[in-house]
């Protein structure tokens, strides 16, 4: 699970949904190279999870929020035999 038991480190960002007449969509995201760089985690990443806001931001029109992923994978123990 991505930041379980973590608070979440919200990424400044606008994320707009443009949806297509034949019901595809994209999601552009404007955020500053600054911020990416501020959140790159020891392998040179920035990983973030997207969600939808409830209602778009009024100020800037924003369906989406975005969040850094800090989730790791479990280290293996290495001695196994297989």
């Amino acid at each position: 699970m991505e930041n379980q038991g973590q608070e979440k480190k919200y990424v400044r960002t606008v994320i707009i949904k443009k949806v297509f007449s034949n019901g595809s969509f994209v999601l552009n995201a404007n955020f500053k190279t600054k911020t990416m760089l501020n959140h790159t985690n020891d392998d040179g990443w920035c990983n973030l999870t997207i969600g939808e806001r409830k209602s778009p931001s009024p100020e800037t029109g924003a369906t989406h929020y975005a969040y850094v992923n800090e989730w790791k994978p479990e280290k293996k123990d290495e001695d196994l035999p297989f």
